[in-house]
């Protein structure tokens, strides 16, 4: 049960630096303890822990004006971020975690706005129908956050410039635009701004949870492992992934994401590949990875090979049935 509420402001805008930030309260989080971390990027966009960061994101045009690619711990698509944007971070531990209040302190403080907000599917946030906020969650042994993007007066233009988005995606979603299907706060009420919705989100917190809120106690901070963690996060290597010459692209789309994954076959088995997804799932793509890494190149091989992947929810369970007949359809 949660008994005390801290809150934690980014002091810096460097998306390397948050992300690590983020990372580390995820560590620190005591038994007991919930933790809201607010934060912002400049000219950002964050990638889910599986995705293709050269399909996501037009990656040249975006350094090339001075912006950045991250790439987080936690499942899901591809988001733009910059200073129209706030960017909120739930932390506790598993006995405390509870998304569903998490949630509703978003939503408190919205509509503390008189902006009619809503929660639709299972990740999304909008009012009349469009979105300004989506969600995702990671876990640890001990412990949990759910994060996501509060867009406020966030550049449109510029977000439609940097994310590329697939056309399945905007289809299933049933618009033909980044821009159309998304919407800034700040449109329904000239009152909302950053700073008065870091301000709204605080009241909120405190009042769903029935408990006041302090900050954090600098004397928690290490700052040796914040570096190490923002050294990781800015190399290349976790930013960008790996390239490789591949013979075989099988990719779709499915209710729960999309899946792509790229073979290279040599004497008839499966010599490399990689697994790129944007479902919420954030172990699968490894586990599937590992599984097929080496095996026969045929259906048998690779159904046989799938099959002995666990599922350890309904939903995983769903994303390995359909990667299945997905590469097995496709030999």
């Amino acid at each position: 049960m949660t008994e005390r509420l801290s809150c934690v402001f980014a002091p810096e805008t460097d998306p390397y630096q948050n992300l690590a930030l983020e990372e580390y309260l995820l560590r620190i989080v005591e038994p007991g303890e919930c933790i809201l971390y607010l934060w912002q990027n400049q000219k950002t966009v964050v990638i889910g822990r599986n995705q293709n960061a050269w399909k996501e994101c037009r990656v040249a045009e975006l350094e090339a004006a001075g912006g950045h690619l991250a790439r987080r711990l936690s499942g899901g698509g591809a988001v733009f971020h910059d200073m129209g944007n706030l960017n909120f971070t739930f932390l506790a531990n598993h006995e405390d975690y509870d998304v569903g209040k998490q949630t509703e302190v978003i939503l408190e403080a919205v509509r503390a706005f008189g902006i009619p907000a809503e929660q639709t599917g299972r990740n999304d946030l909008t009012v009349d129908g469009r979105k300004f906020s989506g969600h995702a969650t990671y876990k640890t042994d001990t412990g949990c956050y759910h994060h996501g993007t509060l867009l406020i007066h966030a550049d449109g233009e510029e977000m439609e410039k940097y994310l590329s988005v697939s056309r399945e995606k905007l289809r299933a979603k049933g618009v033909d635009s980044v821009r159309s299907r998304v919407c800034n706060l700040g449109e329904y009420n000239a009152e909302v701004t950053v700073s008065a919705m870091r301000r709204a989100l605080l009241v909120a917190l405190s009042q769903v949870y029935a408990l006041p809120f302090t900050p954090l106690d600098d004397a928690r901070f290490d700052a040796e492992e914040l570096r190490l963690l923002t050294e990781r996060y800015a190399s290349p290597a976790w930013k960008y992934g790996r390239r490789f010459p591949f013979k075989y692209e099988i990719g779709q789309r499915f209710s729960w994401g999309e899946v792509q994954v790229l073979l290279h076959v040599e004497d008839g088995c499966i010599a490399d590949l990689a697994v790129y997804s944007d479902g919420l799932d954030t172990e699968y793509p490894a586990l599937l990875r590992s599984a097929l890494l080496g095996r026969e190149f045929s259906a048998e091989a690779v159904k046989a090979a799938v099959e002995t992947i666990p599922t350890v929810s309904k939903s995983s369970a769903e994303m390995c049935m359909d990667i299945e007949a997905l590469l097995v359809n496709a030999m």
